[in-house]
């Protein structure tokens, strides 16, 4: 039996289920218990030609100019489970199980991919047609986790968003299906869920299909029913109903507070998964607004803090949610790989793990600190809100530090 894919959400809504012209986005990523996420910062750059990227495990070839991209990232591997670019798109993936086994050799993850769209796409359409013209060249496979003992693989789904639609993206090896939203509420989650609405296809898909008996090419094509191993592909998201209730509201504060609701299951706290860290995007369908992104960096959404980062030139770096780096001494980097695990803490998640023991052994002082912590995190929500209210253009200035201050202010309450 194939290991289940680990339990993330991902989701994005738009008018008129969310509110005043907003696009809103949000993921929590579950991943092993112990991987450390780290939120991590490239400015826009450009590059010789002819000169390769170093992806996870494979080197590819690099394109002319890459795109500012902030990412959350498990802090052993190139790519990222989620982020954003200067562009105001926004990926996200999921791993997911399909009737075909995914690869180990190694080859681009799917959080490779996420990375490798988010800086060569300005818009959602086109970080979704490099994803799919990189996963032909090169193909997906390799472990999905830092471990030495297993490799553990999947196929990957994305959903890839900017200020005027979203596309859902589900692949199986170098096949792949895409589904183009403009209105409403939709969630993707670690099973595949596109039906017979679909978009945009690899042009051999359903020869493919059909040649592996799958599809006799008379009922309705039915991605899902095809790809997916048991017949079990329910509408996943609990989340949804959540945020198809905010009716004609759902704002930054709506898609987090779903993102931290345990019952529903959308914040995983189990034996193998944790909700390693979590980001929030609100981006407004007038492109004269900035886009205001929110991540965690640390686990457990329920326990953490959403801190807002804009795109300005110059912005400060914020190396305390920054993992130490190994360079070419990183087990990673090593083959055979994974033979050690290195400690990848930043100060931040050091923090957090000292305030997660108080929270536990001294439940006064604890609720009491995560008070004031929901307080910062409040004032944060409230001075985006104006940004994206006001009628004057943003000064950079004025947010050239906003998540590097968000972030010491965060560790100065743990001191």
């Amino acid at each position: 039996r194939m290991a289940a894919a680990p339990p993330s959400y991902c989701f994005v809504a738009f008018p008129p289920c969310s509110k005043d012209g907003l696009v809103v986005f949000g993921k929590n990523s579950a991943r092993p218990r112990d991987e450390v996420q780290e939120v991590v910062y490239f400015a826009a750059a450009t590059h010789d030609p002819g000169s390769k990227v170093e992806c996870t495990y494979i080197e590819i070839e690099q394109v002319p100019k890459t795109h500012a991209i902030v990412l959350s990232r498990p802090s052993w591997l190139w790519g990222a489970e989620m982020g954003a670019n200067e562009h105001g798109v926004c990926v996200a993936n999921e791993a997911v199980v399909t009737r075909e086994p995914a690869s180990e050799s190694e080859a681009l993850l799917g959080m490779d991919l996420v990375r490798l769209g988010l800086e060569r796409g300005a818009t959602a359409k086109e970080a979704l047609d490099v994803i799919v013209a990189l996963l032909e060249e090169h193909g997906q496979g390799g472990n999905y986790y830092e471990d030495g003992s297993s490799c553990h693989t999947f196929q990957s789904a994305f959903l890839i968003v900017d200020r005027n639609e979203a596309w859902i993206l589900e692949t199986s090896g170098k096949y792949w299906a895409a589904e183009k939203i403009t209105e409403g509420v939709k969630c993707i989650c670690n099973q595949l869920s596109l039906t017979t609405k679909i978009d945009a296809e690899h042009p051999e898909l359903r020869n493919y299909v059909r040649s592996q008996g799958w599809w006799n090419g008379d009922s309705d094509f039915n991605f899902s029913e095809v790809f997916s191993l048991a017949h079990d592909h329910l509408a996943c998201c609990s989340g949804r109903e959540s945020l198809e209730k905010q009716g004609g509201d759902v704002s930054a504060q709506a898609m987090i507070d779903v993102l931290r609701d345990k019952d529903s299951g959308v914040c995983v706290d189990s034996e193998s998964f944790l909700t390693t860290a979590s980001i929030v995007s609100v981006l407004p369908q007038d492109p004269s607004f900035p886009c205001v992104h929110y991540f965690t960096g640390t686990p457990d959404p329920s326990r953490s803090i959403f801190k807002p980062f804009i795109f300005v030139d110059d912005v400060k770096l914020v190396p305390k949610v920054q993992s130490p780096s190994f360079g070419n001494d990183d087990p990673a980097k090593k083959i055979p790989r994974f033979q050690e695990k290195p400690d990848r803490r930043h100060e931040l998640y050091k923090a957090h793990e000292w305030a997660r023991s108080l929270l536990e052994n001294d439940q006064d002082k604890g609720q009491k600190l995560m008070r004031i912590m929901l307080d910062l995190e409040k004032q944060g929500l409230e001075a985006m809100e104006d940004i994206l209210t006001r009628t004057e253009v943003l000064d950079p200035a004025e947010v050239v530090d906003l998540f590097y201050d968000c972030v010491d202010t965060e560790l100065k309450f743990f001191k």
